[in-house]
């Protein structure tokens, strides 16, 4: 039996919280992340759920720690 994606576990995260608190788009993160404005946009609807590297760059952009920035959800 396929379980599909609906099964898959997800991340939350607080980038959306985080990057209107300093009035930055979608756009301005990305460029400070160096990723498309598409892969933030993806991972701010949870559809992406970001690599090691990654996540820990955005814990050091916003001078966070990974737990804080993104919290994983084995029920989604």
């Amino acid at each position: 039996m396929d379980r599909g994606a609906h099964d898959r576990d997800a991340m939350k995260n607080q980038l959306r919280v985080l990057r209107a608190e300093r009035q930055w788009s979608q756009g301005d993160l990305a460029e400070r992340l160096g990723v498309s404005r598409q892969t933030v946009n993806a991972l701010e609807t949870g559809k992406y759920d970001p690599s090691l590297p990654l996540a820990f760059k955005i814990a050091r952009l916003f001078s966070r720690s990974i737990e804080d920035v993104f919290e994983y959800d084995p029920r989604t």
